[in-house]
């Protein structure tokens, strides 16, 4: 509350007539005790950012199981946030069956991302994720995120293997 204190105004001079000066004194102690409830109130109510978790569930240990070359779609994780992709499995093979043709795309949303879900529609999709020695962790994030964003039941991390190394390199030439 604000007081008014009365203060003297000195000694009278014969004649004249001063007005007497108030003071004021604001008193600050209602205005910090509904600071300290607003801010009590606030912290009390909000509710903070939950970090986001990605869910990835493993398999339980036992045989490995194939995968049929016909519903597979290989992932390689490149230099610079690129991604190669090729359909079936780059596996040594006879002469009749043709050699893996390899695309490269980005994780923008018209690219790996459509790659998937048109490759989903068919059916039967599995998919080999295999991180490359040039790849970023942040790519291996990315492609998790589209796993979950295209609700990709199947899917494996895998090694990457001589020969995709191998079709790397003649498809960058």
């Amino acid at each position: 509350m604000a007081d008014i204190q009365p203060q003297s105004a000195g000694p009278n001079k014969a004649g004249k007539r001063r007005a007497k000066k108030m003071s004021t004194r604001i008193d600050m102690t209602p205005m910090v005790d509904l600071a300290f409830l607003l801010l009590t109130f606030f912290m009390l109510t909000t509710t903070f950012a939950k970090p986001y978790n990605l869910e990835l569930t493993m398999p339980a240990k036992g045989p490995e199981i194939a995968t049929k070359e016909s519903g597979a779609l290989t992932i390689i994780l490149g230099k610079g946030h690129k991604v190669h992709y090729f359909f079936g499995l780059n596996a040594p093979r006879d002469a009749s069956v043709p050699a893996a043709e390899l695309h490269t795309t980005t994780f923008a949303a018209d690219g790996i991302r459509r790659v998937l879900l048109s490759r989903q529609q068919r059916g039967g999709l599995t998919v080999l994720i295999k991180p490359g020695d040039d790849s970023k962790y942040q790519d291996m994030i990315d492609i998790l995120d589209e796993m979950s964003i295209t609700n990709q039941k199947k899917y494996a991390l895998v090694n990457i293997t001589p020969d995709d190394l191998t079709l790397l390199k003649t498809a960058t030439l």
